[in-house]
């Protein structure tokens, strides 16, 4: 059957445009609907991590993007006294970025979209929300309408219809999704009901170094925290206690008057860009795919925000999603691929989630006694530390004869500076995004007739760090080089969304190659019906 368009997102927060940039990337036509006439334009999510950093990279202008942005070396909690209970160290580099910064969403979201708007094979459409959705075996139809909010922050909707098909559709419209309660997927509730007032502002003028750490005050009278938006702004945030008035607490009258008794803030200082009163949820689709419509960001999960990862997760799906998009709709992968989606994102996304849930715990803990009896725990080092955060355990990365995931398949590939004739600056850049295979030595001549046919077909980029030898690069700041002593291997496999499939040696590379093929191409690839066939 002839299509409108090979993909439509439906959301247009951080997901949807990193999903809509892969896509627009990789040549597909695609279309999003977004209910909101414009970006959101306030700073919700404030922080990222390196491997989030380098997916920006891969889908805008990295630099654009974070040009306010500033290093976060430390995450500290300490008690309702101000007493350090615990500091978490974020320093150290990831993916070829800081390990984690604060930032101004606007500025990554506006970066990621001039990049999405440059493809003339992907439309975007703001204003416009799904109203009616169904599939058959080869399509999906999707029936659009406009949207508005009027002066009482309601929403309305239009009459004027349309109807599109594609043969995917992406919910990635967020916690209470559209794409979600229309396929009927129902949710698991893991009981987070937290509400908190954020007071968003932009600072007039420098507020000293007391403002430049994120500090969580697990104060039990009322929990409290703050944290820098880059350089030039400032997040605090208030816990809505039981008999706390919500509304009142959303005037500007309440906020003058915590920030001047708490922070000896006011007017003079900063200026209120946004307020409002949160509650936290984490939940969990039963499901992230229905034949051929998929769930991705909060659609698909949500977290609260102790670990600041709810956008970082969302933005994960969506890189990941369009790699394996791409392969079925180029007819270079079967459909099934598109399972190993779930596969993999779910148990990463739901380790964070619980490891916010259990930070969050230990933020609202209300009760008097129980909090001292928490802040002693702390001070005698007998409170357990978090667990490692998690990599890729299943889906399309190599296994070892046990079943198991090969040593490193899964882990973050390097990223470092790098030199060739290309030009010089970082990896992916200079090299290029996708697949890549990267060795001390050239690897080819190792390689069939089909595996170095596969390379091609994947897109793979192939990089030698051997002076002199085809597609050499001169290994600038030495991050592969200290990456292959430090693991003990001399080659690796990177997919699209920068985890490894495989590291090893070099010699074993074919058999890794043959292994990636039988993972990807899970039924037979036939020629795709594409836009306009």
């Amino acid at each position: 059957m002839t299509v409108d368009f090979d993909v439509v997102i439906v959301g247009y927060g951080p997901t949807g445009l990193v999903l809509a940039s892969m896509l627009g990337k990789a040549g597909h036509s695609v279309a999003v609907f977004e209910r909101w006439p414009t970006l959101y334009g306030l700073p919700r999510l404030t922080h990222i991590d390196g491997e989030t950093a380098r997916i920006i990279q891969a889908t805008g202008d990295v630099d654009n993007a974070l040009r306010e942005a500033s290093v976060a070396e430390v995450y500290e909690w300490r008690n309702g006294s101000g007493e350090l209970l615990l500091a978490v160290d974020w320093s150290g580099r990831s993916s070829g970025y800081a390990a984690h910064y604060t930032m101004y969403q606007p500025h990554i979201e506006d970066a990621i979209d001039q990049r999405v708007r440059r493809y003339p094979n992907v439309e975007v459409n703001q204003g416009i929300g799904a109203v009616a959705l169904d599939q058959d075996s080869d399509h999906v139809r999707l029936v659009v309408r406009p949207w508005r909010r009027d002066r009482d922050d309601q929403w309305s909707i239009g009459t004027q219809d349309r109807t599109v098909t594609a043969r995917y559709v992406v919910g990635a419209d967020g916690a209470n999704s559209f794409v979600r309660n229309a396929l009927g997927v129902e949710q698991i509730d893991l009981g987070v009901d937290d509400r908190w007032l954020n007071i968003d502002t932009e600072c007039l003028h420098p507020l000293g170094p007391r403002f430049q750490v994120t500090r969580q005050f697990c104060d039990p009278q009322q929990p409290n925290m703050f944290m820098p938006i880059g350089k030039f702004r400032q997040r605090f945030e208030v816990g809505v206690r039981p008999g706390d008035d919500p509304a009142e607490m959303e005037t500007a009258d309440w906020a003058w008057r915590w920030l001047r008794d708490r922070h000896g803030l006011g007017p003079e200082n900063i200026r209120i860009l946004r307020q409002i009163v949160y509650t936290f949820s984490a939940r969990t689709a039963v499901t992230w795919r229905r034949g051929r419509v998929l769930l991705a960001g909060d659609a698909a999960h949500t977290m609260p925000p102790y670990m600041g990862q709810g956008a970082c997760s969302g933005m994960r799906d969506g890189i990941t999603l369009g790699w394996k998009l791409d392969l079925v709709l180029r007819g270079s992968a079967g459909e099934a691929l598109l399972d190993t989606y779930e596969a993999e994102r779910r148990p990463h996304a739901e380790v964070v989630q619980r490891c916010s849930i259990e930070l969050g715990k230990v933020a609202n803990l209300k009760d008097s006694q129980a909090a001292a009896a928490r802040d002693a725990a702390f001070r005698r080092g007998e409170v357990p530390p978090m667990p490692p955060f998690p990599t890729i355990t299943d889906g399309v990365v190599h296994r070892a004869p046990s079943g198991e995931p090969s040593p490193l398949a899964g882990t973050l590939a390097p990223q470092g500076n790098v030199c060739s004739r290309n030009g010089s600056g970082r990896f992916d850049d200079v090299v290029g995004g996708g697949f890549s295979l990267v060795s001390k030595r050239d690897v080819r001549a190792l390689l069939g007739i089909e595996q170095r046919a596969l390379l091609p077909e994947l897109g793979t980029s192939v990089t030698t760090l051997t002076p002199g030898t085809p597609d050499s690069i001169e290994d600038t700041d030495g991050t592969y080089t200290r990456y292959f002593a430090d693991t003990d291997t001399d080659t690796f496999i990177s997919r699209p969304d920068f985890h490894l499939y495989w590291a090893g040696q070099a010699s074993e590379a074919p058999a890794a190659l043959d292994a990636l093929r039988a993972q990807l191409y899970w039924a037979a690839a036939t020629t795709p019906t594409r836009h306009g066939s």
